[in-house]
């Protein structure tokens, strides 16, 4: 039997409509794998920052100069919505040293970000000032210290910073810490200084 063109092509055709529903069957059939999110590396750390202060510039500890180093960790969570995700702080660890042996202290509390521009944000701390200064009545402090009535004290800072690259930055700060009239006494230490970070 000879087999012509036209013939041997609705053969194919017949061939292909028969076998769709068979293939599609077989697709509905297969499971379906689940969707696996790629996974992310575990981030605790998000940034380190050292720098500098100047001591109380009006008071007992004038003239004297730090170092500061810091950790601040990564927020315990994120959302999508960028200024929401601003409002959540990082939990921040740090100390300071004075080199002229004055007041030196470590401190722990929360720090919020945020951004004004891609490149400038400002930032707020608030938390714990554990110190090895004065806590006694102010009579019996050193001329030289302050007298800050007792420990841990309250700290608050704030920062103007400007970001170099993706993971350095540069910021101006300030810090108080201080009792709040809580104690005997409450002189409290102000430094002014500025930090450079790197974002991991």
């Amino acid at each position: 039997m000879r087999v012509t063109l036209p013939s041997l092509a609705a053969a194919m055709v017949t061939t292909a409509v028969l076998a769709a529903p068979a293939a599609q069957a077989a697709d509905l059939s297969a499971p379906v794998p689940a969707y696996t999110p790629p996974v992310q590396p575990l981030s605790i750390v998000s940034e380190f920052r050292i720098g500098g202060s100047a001591q109380d510039p009006g008071s007992n500890e004038k003239n004297t100069s730090n170092i500061n180093g810091e950790f601040l960790f990564a927020r315990p969570v994120t959302v999508a919505d960028r200024l929401w995700n601003a409002l959540i702080p990082r939990p921040t660890v740090g100390g300071s040293y004075n080199f002229d042996g004055r007041t030196s202290y470590a401190y722990l509390g929360a720090t919020w970000t945020f951004d004004v521009t891609d490149r400038i944000f400002v930032e707020g701390f608030f938390g714990a000032g554990f110190h090895n200064g004065y806590t006694g009545p102010k009579a019996d402090v050193p001329k030289i210290y302050n007298a800050l009535g007792c420990s841990p004290l309250f700290r608050e800072a704030a920062a103007v910073g400007f970001r170099l690259t993706e993971h350095w930055s540069v910021m101006a700060t300030i810090e108080h810490m201080s009792n709040a009239g809580l104690c005997v006494t409450n002189r409290g230490l102000t430094n002014f200084g500025g930090k450079i970070a790197y974002t991991f």
